[in-house]
């Protein structure tokens, strides 16, 4: 194994950090001089009033620095780069995720609703929204509809006698709730409904509607309430709205897709009202991606401080030694954050790629037939798979670091509050499994819809199907991967990064067919919802197999652009222990279904204890390698009594 110390001026965290930081890595490195600063940090003593007035200070600094104007284009006056905007925004994680969920509602979701389902005449909305002069909101969610944006129950009515749009609330549970600006600050609102014109429902469209006067208060027919206090994000005013029969203009339906003239005549160049549907919502991917980024985000400041913490704190004495012996010294200690830490480098690779693709597809470079499609399921599996690994590494960094973890002072329960949302922030995480796992099963059925039932028997029988390797290219990836190796590969041997790819993928394609043909099968005796229901617990997990070999293919590309030996060998290792990690988790899944022996699953528990044991002494180089700067961990017990090194 090449060693781990780094030769010329970079160490090897230097280069792990470059590594990370990806396409925009000198955007990130700007955001770090730049946000710096204490003006930027959160104030956990703050009430929930003085914490949402100090964050929307903090926006109107954040407008100096060049930050939003990166998510529009030029002709909106912005510089055109979706990738630097997602990129730059995410750095706000690093200090303050309420100034980031802020931040996002603002620039994210209501400019991004309003530049990507606008047109020319919603053009002099977008400078005033950048410049913070026209505060906003994103008012789709409901009390009684949340993911599922097609059932929405608040309607805009046209009325051709006066050419404009009735906003209403028809019933208690269409009042848009949760929404980050509703409660103090926004004064337009981005609101879905359901657009009924010539007595004819539409289906949902997006319409601007102002909620509120330049002295704060609500409009005729306009209510707005506070959701009042949450578990976190003390400095978003997520609040309520409700609208009894409140008029805008006809030119405040955002047209992009679909318009209705003067007469209430209705069009739309996309004819099926469900594809025009999801062209909506696919145009505002960039929220989803930016979540799940934040998440992560914030998981690297948790293990960034936890480890740091457990390199310092001492507990209980070595009996041969005398002396106390330091946290991650323990084989316990070193399981429970190292393999965070290997997944947190997994998660930045796939990010990084995630949000490259998004810039390729948003600024047209990308124009391929499903590449949009391609985008939103991939969204949607690494918001889901990244908001998961934060919810799980800040709760395991908290009981890491003891009653030091539990005081407001370390960060460690304030990042856990803010960041607990994620999980169904843009999407519940089970909805868009099934979502990621549905867009599968689609590409599977069209392989396989004209076979008979002993075509199936058959199929099944043989695997020829492949169509996870033949619909993703990861075939190709495999072989690659085996023609880079000096030596034949043992189809036994998991350090082979081509037999760790072939088993993830052998694992997404078995789930992936057998839950078709689950559903296949149950749809013969019950209606399209039993069958379905029936299999929910093998399509969710069919989708969270494809997610695992997405990500462990974007690190094993991250990991070949790493120029440097030594901080390639570390990456590598690294990797290794995000795969063990991942099959021992899933241990009792793969001895089931014959994938792994019971030698060869202890084996992988032996692979995990070897390798957490080989990256201890590097421990310290792989949370610098996360990129968030000393500066902005401000954990006091970092540097207090409860680290006290006694001489």
């Amino acid at each position: 194994m090449v060693g781990y110390m780094a030769t010329g001026s970079s160490t090897t965290a230097d280069h792990l950090r470059a590594a990370l930081d990806g396409p925009w890595g000198a955007v990130r490195e700007e955001a770090r001089i730049q946000l710096a600063g204490e003006e930027f940090t959160g104030d956990p003593y703050l009430d929930y009033k003085a914490a949402r007035a100090r964050v929307l200070d903090q926006m109107r600094a954040i407008t100096k620095l060049g930050l939003a104007e990166r998510g529009f284009r030029r002709e909106n006056g912005g510089t055109g780069e979706p990738g630097a905007a997602v990129t730059g925004l995410e750095m706000l994680a690093y200090a303050d995720l309420s100034l980031w969920v802020k931040s996002g509602v603002q620039w994210g979701l209501f400019g991004g609703a309003v530049e990507n389902l606008g047109t020319e005449r919603h053009r002099p909305y977008i400078e005033r929204l950048i410049s913070l002069d026209l505060l906003g909101c994103f008012a789709m969610t409901e009390s009684g509809h949340g993911s599922d944006v097609a059932s929405l129950e608040t309607t805009a009515t046209y009325d051709p006698d006066t050419r404009e749009f009735v906003i209403h609330s028809p019933t208690p549970s269409a009042r848009k709730d949760y929404i980050g600006g509703a409660a103090e600050h926004a004064t337009m609102a981005a609101v879905f409904a359901q657009l009924i014109t010539g007595g004819e429902n539409r289906g949902v469209h997006c319409l601007l509607v102002p909620i509120r006067d330049e002295h704060g208060a609500d409009l005729p027919g306009v209510t707005t309430s506070d959701d009042g206090l949450k578990g976190g994000l003390l400095g978003v005013d997520n609040g309520r709205i409700v609208f009894d029969n409140v008029r805008v203009p006809r030119e405040n339906l955002l047209n992009r897709y679909a318009d209705v003239a003067e007469d209430g005549t209705y069009s739309s160049e996309i004819d099926n009202p469900s594809r025009r549907f999801f062209t909506t919502l696919g145009t505002l991917v960039r929220g989803r991606v930016s979540v799940g980024g934040a998440a992560a985000a914030g998981a690297r400041v948790a293990l960034s401080i936890a480890v740091r913490y457990a390199l310092k704190r001492r507990q209980f004495s070595d009996p041969d030694t005398g002396a106390e012996t330091v946290l991650l010294d323990y084989r316990s200690h070193q399981r429970r954050l190292l393999p965070l830490v290997a997944k947190s480098y997994a998660y930045a690779f796939a990010q990084n790629d995630l949000v490259r693709r998004m810039h390729l597809v948003q600024t047209g470079q990308d124009l391929a037939p499903g590449a949009q499609r391609a985008l939103e399921k991939r969204a949607a599996g690494l918001k889901v798979a990244q908001t998961r690994h934060a919810t799980r590494a800040i709760q395991e960094c908290r009981e890491a670091c003891g009653g030091a973890g539990y005081l407001t002072e370390n960060r460690l329960v304030t990042l856990k509050g803010d960041t607990d949302v994620f999980t169904t922030f843009e999407g519940d995480n089970v909805v868009l499994t099934q979502l990621v796992a549905k867009e599968l099963l689609t590409a599977y059925s069209d392989e396989v819809r004209d076979l008979d039932a002993l075509g199936w028997v058959r199929f099944a029988a043989t695997m020829a199907g492949d169509v996870v390797r033949k619909q993703t290219g990861v075939r190709q990836l495999i072989q690659t991967l085996r023609d880079r190796s000096d030596e034949n590969v043992d189809e036994g041997d998991l350090s082979r990064r081509a037999v760790q790819l072939q088993l993830l993928a052998d694992r997404e394609d078995y789930l992936v067919r057998t839950a078709a043909h689950r559903l296949r099968a149950r749809a013969k005796d019950t209606g399209p919802f039993e069958a379905f229901n029936n299999a929910q617990d093998h399509i969710l997990a069919a989708g969270t197999a494809h997610i695992d070999r997405l990500v462990l293919e974007a690190f094993i590309e991250g990991i070949a652009d790493i120029q440097d030996p030594e901080a390639k060998a570390l990456a590598d290792d690294v990797c290794d222990l995000f795969v063990y990690s991942l099959l021992e988790e899933n241990s009792a899944w793969f001895i089931m279904h014959r994938f792994m022996s019971v030698e060869r699953a202890k084996a992988v528990r032996r692979g995990v204890n070897q390798l957490v044991d080989r990256l201890r002494p590097q421990a310290l180089t792989l949370v610098e390698g996360l990129g968030v700067p000393e500066n902005m961990l401000r954990a006091a017990m970092l540097d207090d009594a409860s680290v006290y090194e006694r001489a």
